[in-house]
């Protein structure tokens, strides 16, 4: 299954218009590779009070390096790499979720609690946190989770979790420079005037005008 299926069969095309939506709607107007490019400093065209929120933003940690394992883990599950472009790492997806969390703090205990629960599901099953299970027991339960249709009732708090991951991941994702190739965006591209089309020259009888101005 490539990850346009993958998407599609984890109901990618209603997941994330909200969050992209709320996303924008905050001052710093930044996708996953772009967070890392302010923390380095890049401060053009960007006001004072908004480069010093960002850098109290990057300069404070939400999650720890645990909590950041398992979501790297979660979002590659989610946008793993393909023979097209790189994966959710890979686009910096994970440093997009910890800034995102700090800018909307509303993310913050619904994602720690669905962590934590994840860890908890993971070592009663399997004795073991979430990053120590196999590959074959991680998506073992993320399906559990992934499908809220066929999810049963008692596991209603992993759904709303995985919702929220899936969501931010591909938010993340799909406002990078990767995920942006990935669905092929060209964005505003400038015309280029290759004089009047050769239609229109001959239905005026003026198709000779364009041959004698090339001499």
């Amino acid at each position: 299954m490539n990850r346009r299926d993958s998407l599609k069969a984890l109901g990618f095309t209603t997941l994330s218009a909200g969050l992209l939506l709320e996303a924008c709607k905050t001052d710093t107007k930044k996708g996953a590779e772009e967070t890392t490019t302010a923390a380095a400093g890049d401060e053009t065209g960007r006001q004072p009070f908004e480069v010093e929120r960002d850098k109290k933003l990057h300069a404070d940690k939400f999650f720890t390096a645990a909590e950041m394992a398992t979501i790297t883990v979660l979002a590659d599950i989610i946008i793993p790499k393909d023979d097209k472009s790189g994966s959710a790492s890979d686009a910096k997806v994970p440093d997009f979720i910890e800034f995102i969390v700090k800018d909307i703090p509303d993310h913050q205990t619904p994602m720690r609690g669905g962590l934590r629960w994840l860890d908890l599901q993971c070592l009663n099953r399997f004795g073991k946190p979430f990053t120590d299970c196999t590959k074959d027991q991680q998506i073992q339960l993320v399906d559990m989770i992934a499908y809220p249709a066929k999810a049963k009732p008692e596991m209603a708090q992993g759904v709303a979790f995985f919702n929220r991951m899936r969501d931010l991941t591909a938010s993340g994702f799909f406002t990078s420079e990767i995920g942006v190739k990935d669905i092929g965006y060209a964005g505003n591209q400038p015309g280029k005037w290759t004089g009047v089309p050769d239609d229109i020259l001959k239905h005026y009888g003026m198709e000779n005008v364009k041959a004698s101005a090339s001499m």
